[in-house]
Protein backbone atom coordinates (compact mmCIF):
# COMPACT_ATOMS: atom_id res chain seq x y z
CA UNK A 1 0.00 0.00 0.00
CA UNK A 2 1.59 3.14 -1.09
CA UNK A 3 1.48 6.37 1.53
CA UNK A 4 -1.74 8.04 -0.03
CA UNK A 5 -3.97 5.51 0.03
CA UNK A 6 -2.39 3.92 3.42
CA UNK A 7 -3.32 8.16 4.43
CA UNK A 8 -7.01 7.67 2.60
CA UNK A 9 -7.58 4.27 5.00
CA UNK A 10 -6.25 6.21 7.91
CA UNK A 11 -8.83 9.22 7.60
CA UNK A 12 -11.85 6.78 6.42
CA UNK A 13 -11.40 5.19 9.27
CA UNK A 14 -11.22 8.01 11.32
CA UNK A 15 -14.00 9.59 9.41
CA UNK A 16 -16.32 6.64 10.02
CA UNK A 17 -15.21 6.48 13.97
CA UNK A 18 -17.57 7.08 16.79
CA UNK A 19 -19.25 5.39 19.68
CA UNK A 20 -22.80 3.51 20.15
CA UNK A 21 -24.63 5.07 22.97
CA UNK A 22 -26.34 2.97 25.77
CA UNK A 23 -29.53 4.36 25.24
CA UNK A 24 -29.29 2.85 21.50
CA UNK A 25 -28.36 5.82 19.55
CA UNK A 26 -25.74 6.43 17.09
CA UNK A 27 -23.24 9.12 17.95
CA UNK A 28 -21.82 10.19 15.07
CA UNK A 29 -17.76 10.62 15.65
CA UNK A 30 -16.13 14.14 16.46
CA UNK A 31 -16.05 16.04 13.61
CA UNK A 32 -18.14 17.33 10.47
CA UNK A 33 -16.06 16.31 7.19
CA UNK A 34 -18.94 17.38 5.01
CA UNK A 35 -18.08 20.40 3.24
CA UNK A 36 -16.14 21.53 0.01
CA UNK A 37 -16.72 18.25 -1.78
CA UNK A 38 -16.69 18.89 -5.74
CA UNK A 39 -19.88 19.82 -6.39
CA UNK A 40 -20.39 21.79 -3.01
CA UNK A 41 -21.59 25.41 -4.23
CA UNK A 42 -21.12 27.18 -0.54
CA UNK A 43 -17.78 29.46 -0.24
CA UNK A 44 -15.76 28.68 2.56
CA UNK A 45 -13.65 31.35 3.03
CA UNK A 46 -11.52 31.74 6.36
CA UNK A 47 -10.41 35.28 7.30
CA UNK A 48 -8.97 36.33 10.87
CA UNK A 49 -5.48 36.02 12.91
CA UNK A 50 -5.77 32.17 13.44
CA UNK A 51 -5.67 31.94 9.37
CA UNK A 52 -1.36 31.67 9.04
CA UNK A 53 -1.54 29.06 11.65
CA UNK A 54 -3.62 26.57 10.13
CA UNK A 55 -2.02 23.62 8.76
CA UNK A 56 -1.70 24.16 4.42
CA UNK A 57 -4.17 20.79 4.25
CA UNK A 58 -6.83 23.14 5.84
CA UNK A 59 -5.73 26.64 4.86
CA UNK A 60 -5.52 26.42 1.37
CA UNK A 61 -8.03 23.99 0.28
CA UNK A 62 -11.90 23.46 -0.10
CA UNK A 63 -12.04 20.60 2.09
CA UNK A 64 -9.82 21.94 4.51
CA UNK A 65 -11.71 25.59 4.88
CA UNK A 66 -14.93 23.37 5.09
CA UNK A 67 -13.58 21.32 7.88
CA UNK A 68 -12.43 24.54 10.04
CA UNK A 69 -15.93 26.30 9.42
CA UNK A 70 -17.83 23.56 10.17
CA UNK A 71 -16.07 22.83 12.90
CA UNK A 72 -14.14 25.55 14.72
CA UNK A 73 -15.97 28.90 13.56
CA UNK A 74 -17.57 29.51 17.24
CA UNK A 75 -19.11 32.72 15.95
CA UNK A 76 -20.14 31.27 12.38
CA UNK A 77 -18.88 34.35 11.05
CA UNK A 78 -15.70 32.71 9.01
CA UNK A 79 -13.47 34.80 11.62
CA UNK A 80 -10.55 32.53 12.76
CA UNK A 81 -8.89 33.10 16.00
CA UNK A 82 -5.66 31.19 17.05
CA UNK A 83 -7.09 29.22 19.38
CA UNK A 84 -9.57 28.01 17.20
CA UNK A 85 -7.07 27.07 14.63
CA UNK A 86 -4.72 25.35 17.06
CA UNK A 87 -7.84 23.53 18.03
CA UNK A 88 -8.58 22.65 14.29
CA UNK A 89 -4.66 21.52 13.29
CA UNK A 90 -4.85 19.48 16.77
CA UNK A 91 -8.20 17.97 15.15
CA UNK A 92 -6.36 16.79 11.73
CA UNK A 93 -3.45 15.98 13.40
CA UNK A 94 -5.04 13.39 15.12
CA UNK A 95 -7.27 12.35 12.20
CA UNK A 96 -4.01 12.38 9.99
CA UNK A 97 -0.92 11.63 11.96
CA UNK A 98 1.45 11.46 8.92
CA UNK A 99 0.50 14.81 6.50
CA UNK A 100 3.52 14.07 4.08
CA UNK A 101 1.88 13.03 0.77
CA UNK A 102 -1.78 13.82 1.72
CA UNK A 103 -3.96 14.71 -0.48
CA UNK A 104 -8.52 15.32 -0.33
CA UNK A 105 -8.63 14.52 -3.96
CA UNK A 106 -7.98 10.99 -3.02
CA UNK A 107 -9.86 10.70 0.18
CA UNK A 108 -13.01 12.30 -2.34
CA UNK A 109 -12.27 9.22 -4.73
CA UNK A 110 -11.88 6.71 -2.10
CA UNK A 111 -15.60 5.25 -1.21
CA UNK A 112 -16.91 6.15 2.29
CA UNK A 113 -16.07 4.07 5.33
CA UNK A 114 -19.44 1.87 6.18
CA UNK A 115 -20.89 2.79 9.86
CA UNK A 116 -20.03 1.28 12.71
CA UNK A 117 -23.18 -1.12 13.59
CA UNK A 118 -26.36 -0.11 15.75
CA UNK A 119 -26.12 -1.29 19.04
CA UNK A 120 -28.15 -1.36 22.15
CA UNK A 121 -27.51 -2.60 25.35
CA UNK A 122 -30.82 -1.09 27.39
CA UNK A 123 -29.02 0.33 30.18
CA UNK A 124 -27.98 4.34 30.83
CA UNK A 125 -24.47 5.04 29.76
CA UNK A 126 -21.20 5.08 32.47
CA UNK A 127 -21.72 8.82 33.33
CA UNK A 128 -23.28 9.57 36.60
CA UNK A 129 -27.05 10.34 36.21
CA UNK A 130 -27.73 10.92 39.87
CA UNK A 131 -25.21 13.73 39.75
CA UNK A 132 -26.20 14.93 36.33
CA UNK A 133 -29.67 15.19 37.59
CA UNK A 134 -28.69 17.63 40.37
CA UNK A 135 -27.73 20.19 37.87
CA UNK A 136 -31.45 20.89 37.21
CA UNK A 137 -31.34 21.22 33.21
CA UNK A 138 -34.11 23.16 31.55
CA UNK A 139 -34.99 22.83 27.85
CA UNK A 140 -34.21 26.10 25.73
CA UNK A 141 -34.90 26.36 21.88
CA UNK A 142 -30.83 25.51 22.19
CA UNK A 143 -30.87 22.84 24.42
CA UNK A 144 -30.47 21.30 27.75
CA UNK A 145 -29.12 24.40 29.82
CA UNK A 146 -27.87 25.10 33.37
CA UNK A 147 -26.92 27.40 35.24
CA UNK A 148 -23.96 27.98 37.58
CA UNK A 149 -23.75 31.28 39.94
CA UNK A 150 -20.67 33.01 40.46
CA UNK A 151 -20.27 32.44 43.72
CA UNK A 152 -20.13 28.84 43.29
CA UNK A 153 -17.65 29.24 40.48
CA UNK A 154 -15.54 32.13 41.50
CA UNK A 155 -14.59 35.25 44.22
CA UNK A 156 -16.15 38.28 43.52
CA UNK A 157 -14.87 40.33 40.50
CA UNK A 158 -12.20 37.60 39.63
CA UNK A 159 -12.33 35.32 36.88
CA UNK A 160 -10.06 32.36 38.88
CA UNK A 161 -12.02 29.49 39.62
CA UNK A 162 -12.48 28.25 43.37
CA UNK A 163 -10.55 25.08 44.65
CA UNK A 164 -14.36 23.68 44.59
CA UNK A 165 -15.28 24.38 41.55
CA UNK A 166 -13.40 21.62 39.57
CA UNK A 167 -15.38 19.32 41.97
CA UNK A 168 -18.75 20.97 40.46
CA UNK A 169 -17.98 20.41 37.12
CA UNK A 170 -16.93 16.72 37.37
CA UNK A 171 -19.89 14.97 36.69
CA UNK A 172 -20.54 17.17 33.70
CA UNK A 173 -17.28 16.89 32.41
CA UNK A 174 -17.37 12.97 32.61
CA UNK A 175 -20.81 12.87 30.91
CA UNK A 176 -19.12 14.63 27.82
CA UNK A 177 -16.38 12.34 27.83
CA UNK A 178 -19.01 9.19 27.72
CA UNK A 179 -20.73 11.48 24.69
CA UNK A 180 -18.35 12.59 22.81
CA UNK A 181 -20.50 13.75 19.42
CA UNK A 182 -22.37 16.31 22.44
CA UNK A 183 -20.99 20.08 21.79
CA UNK A 184 -21.65 22.71 24.18
CA UNK A 185 -22.04 26.47 24.71
CA UNK A 186 -20.69 28.03 27.89
CA UNK A 187 -22.22 32.06 28.15
CA UNK A 188 -20.84 34.10 30.97
CA UNK A 189 -22.88 37.44 32.36
CA UNK A 190 -22.48 39.57 34.82
CA UNK A 191 -24.39 41.96 37.18
CA UNK A 192 -25.10 45.86 35.91
CA UNK A 193 -22.33 46.92 38.13
CA UNK A 194 -19.10 48.31 36.41
CA UNK A 195 -18.89 49.52 33.16
CA UNK A 196 -19.60 48.04 30.03
CA UNK A 197 -16.23 47.12 28.75
CA UNK A 198 -15.14 45.94 32.30
CA UNK A 199 -18.38 43.87 32.64
CA UNK A 200 -18.16 42.31 29.03
CA UNK A 201 -14.19 41.37 29.52
CA UNK A 202 -15.12 39.51 33.10
CA UNK A 203 -18.04 37.56 31.17
CA UNK A 204 -15.77 36.70 28.61
CA UNK A 205 -12.86 35.73 31.07
CA UNK A 206 -15.23 33.61 33.05
CA UNK A 207 -16.47 31.79 30.31
CA UNK A 208 -13.33 30.93 29.08
CA UNK A 209 -11.85 29.95 32.44
CA UNK A 210 -14.92 27.21 32.43
CA UNK A 211 -13.77 25.74 28.76
CA UNK A 212 -10.75 25.58 30.44
CA UNK A 213 -11.53 23.61 32.94
CA UNK A 214 -13.55 21.00 31.40
CA UNK A 215 -10.57 20.96 28.96
CA UNK A 216 -8.04 20.38 32.07
CA UNK A 217 -11.06 16.91 32.63
CA UNK A 218 -10.32 15.82 29.40
CA UNK A 219 -12.82 17.35 27.19
CA UNK A 220 -11.87 18.23 23.82
CA UNK A 221 -11.37 22.14 23.51
CA UNK A 222 -12.82 22.10 20.07
CA UNK A 223 -16.54 21.55 21.40
CA UNK A 224 -17.39 24.68 22.72
CA UNK A 225 -18.66 27.47 21.59
CA UNK A 226 -17.86 30.35 24.38
CA UNK A 227 -19.05 33.58 24.53
CA UNK A 228 -19.45 36.73 26.98
CA UNK A 229 -22.57 38.82 27.28
CA UNK A 230 -21.82 41.71 30.00
CA UNK A 231 -24.39 42.70 31.87
CA UNK A 232 -26.93 41.88 28.78
CA UNK A 233 -30.06 39.63 29.43
CA UNK A 234 -30.61 39.82 33.40
CA UNK A 235 -32.54 36.73 35.03
CA UNK A 236 -33.54 39.47 37.59
CA UNK A 237 -33.23 42.94 39.10
CA UNK A 238 -30.20 44.29 38.92
CA UNK A 239 -32.09 46.88 42.32
CA UNK A 240 -31.42 43.83 44.68
CA UNK A 241 -27.81 42.34 45.96
CA UNK A 242 -30.45 39.43 45.45
CA UNK A 243 -30.98 39.77 42.09
CA UNK A 244 -27.67 40.82 41.26
CA UNK A 245 -26.15 37.93 42.20
CA UNK A 246 -28.61 35.96 40.01
CA UNK A 247 -27.21 38.06 36.99
CA UNK A 248 -23.76 36.78 38.00
CA UNK A 249 -23.68 33.17 36.23
CA UNK A 250 -22.31 31.01 33.81
CA UNK A 251 -25.02 29.18 31.77
CA UNK A 252 -23.60 25.69 29.89
CA UNK A 253 -25.83 24.42 27.37
CA UNK A 254 -25.82 20.67 25.69
CA UNK A 255 -26.56 21.84 22.16
CA UNK A 256 -29.39 19.16 20.44
CA UNK A 257 -30.15 17.74 24.33
CA UNK A 258 -33.05 17.42 26.29
CA UNK A 259 -33.40 18.12 29.63
CA UNK A 260 -35.53 15.03 30.16
CA UNK A 261 -32.38 13.25 29.15
CA UNK A 262 -31.01 13.54 32.89
CA UNK A 263 -34.18 12.73 35.14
Amino acid sequence: MNRSHYLVAVLAITLGAGAASAQGRWVPGHWDWAGGRPGDARGYDLRGPGVPILFPELRDTPRGRAFVLRNFDMRHDGFITPREARAANRAFAEAVPDRRGFDWAVVDAAPPAPPPPYISTGRPGPWDRGAMREYHFRDTPEGARMTLQEDVLFQTDSAVLRPHAIDKLQALAGYLRDNEGVRVAIDGYTDSRGTDEHNQGLSERRADAVRDAFDQMGVTEARFRVRGHGENDPVATNSTADGMRLNRRVEVTLLGRRASEFE
